[in-house]
């Protein structure tokens, strides 16, 4: 069965640096990759590895201190090289040294015709910590059962990749990885897609055709459209790329850590798609790929979500992207934040580049603008695709008002689905820091 889904609120963002030849993607040889705890919300991770032990691929080295079960594993064979611990020995990455070797961990996948097998081999391999729950945006709660599951099989993000060249000819992992799921929710499990997706139809899947702007490709977006979260549900989120890797555990008894990662923007010579593993170091991606090595922002992830990373640093969850803009830091512009050159991207009226539909535009990281008070109403609302009052919603959680956040929809929602509203505010209010904070806080004083 197959469902329409027309979104009409949201922006597309038009920027320079997309890929426009899809090549096979370059195998970047792995030397070194990390595991980021901060990457997966909601575990409280322990470490049960030291300096110098040997992995395989798909050894468990951090695990749940609430459940033991739940495990981050090594996306490489290896040494582990180091355990960076931050403030209060809480950990800020494992880092592991390649070894070359290709070991691997083999799971039982005989008996996951049971839902509590099923279950723990999800935990077990790493794969449940890259699905996500709401309410609250966390890796699922181990005895949590979903309403219904959620896929996304497109992303809409700025520069994002394509998932039609990233899942190629993966139909029966994606199938394996429907039935599985299908056993953990007494509901449906929905999968989107654009109309001209290579993906048509899954067995055992609820297909839904989404049209429409950016934020479309958010899976929150869909579940407001297709069947909203009430308080006391649980839905878990994933993208189609898990999806691929639970299917390839089901098949193979195996977990597949190899990511393509689409390198794009302004500042890189040739946008392209690199073959890693998760967690692969920056710095080897992107060596000879960027334009001027100065005053560069290195992003993994989108221009409106994803984390600044330094060159020494990883690659994080969920490992598909890395954008590269202009820091904009040795700009010297006539006006500054008021210039009215048709070089300068905007959605306000005010500015020429906002009447320039078609013109993709280079970006870079300022501002361009102090912080200031929330002032102009109804801002958020032309690019907000929810039944939701976002101006409204965001001054319950500053003020922790658990009532008013929970009767203004906070449970519906998550940081990324506020993205574009902190991309339009003129406030430039760090919304989705604010979002995160307010999620945080409800789970800890409901809990």
């Amino acid at each position: 069965m197959t469902k329409d889904l027309s979104i009409k609120k949201g922006l597309d963002i038009n920027i320079i640096g997309g890929i426009e030849s899809e090549k096979p993607p370059y195998l970047i040889p792995v030397k070194t990759c990390a595991v980021v705890p901060d990457d997966f919300t909601g575990l409280t991770p322990k470490a049960i590895v030291a300096v110098g032990d040997h992995v395989k691929k798909g050894t468990p080295i951090i695990i749940d201190k609430k459940n033991a079960n739940i495990a981050l594993v090594a996306p490489i064979s290896g040494s582990i090289k180091e355990i960076a611990r931050g403030e209060r020995r809480k950990i800020l990455y494992i880092s592991i040294e390649a070894d070359n070797n290709e070991e691997a961990e083999s799971f039982d996948t005989s008996s996951i015709n049971s839902p509590d097998n099923a279950r723990l081999l999800l935990m077990q391999s790493g794969l449940w910590a890259q699905m996500r729950q709401r309410p609250y945006d966390i890796i699922p709660d181990a005895t949590s059962v979903p309403r219904d599951i959620f896929i996304s099989a497109f992303d809409s993000a700025p520069l994002a990749p394509n998932y039609d060249y990233i899942l190629n000819d993966v139909e029966r992992e994606l199938t394996e990885g429907v039935k599985l799921l299908k056993q953990l929710t007494s509901g449906n499990v929905y999968i989107s897609t654009r109309n001209d997706s290579n993906i048509k139809s899954i067995e055992g899947a609820e297909m839904v055709i989404v049209k429409g702007p950016h934020p479309a490709g958010n899976v929150g977006v869909q579940i407001a459209n297709i069947s909203p979260i009430n308080k006391g549900e649980v839905v878990w989120t994933l993208d189609a790329v898990t999806l691929r890797r639970i299917g390839h555990l089901v098949i193979n008894g195996t977990i597949d850590t190899s990511t393509i990662v689409a390198l794009t923007g302004s500042e890189v010579a040739e946008p392209k798609y690199l073959k890693t593993v998760q967690g692969a170091k920056i710095e080897d991606l992107i060596t000879n790929e960027i334009k001027n090595d100065q005053n560069v922002r290195i992003i993994s992830g989108n221009v409106l979500t994803g984390k600044t990373t330094p060159r020494d640093s990883f690659l994080r969850f969920p490992y598909n992207h890395i954008t590269v803009i202009p820091e904009g830091n040795d700009v010297a512009e006539f006006l500054g934040w008021a210039s009215l050159s048709p070089r300068k991207m905007s959605v306000s009226r005010s500015f020429p580049g906002h009447f320039l539909f078609k013109k993709k535009f280079s970006p870079d990281a300022r501002i361009l603008g102090g912080k200031r008070a929330m002032i102009m109403s109804g801002e958020y609302d032309r690019v907000f695709p929810f039944d939701i009052y976002a101006e409204y919603l965001l001054k319950a959680i500053i003020s922790r008002n658990i009532d008013q956040m929970e009767a203004l929809g906070i449970y519906e929602v998550a940081p990324e689905d506020f993205a574009l509203c902190e991309y339009v505010d003129t406030s430039k209010i760090e919304i989705q820091q604010i979002v995160r904070e307010g999620l945080d806080f409800l789970r800890k004083e409901l809990e």
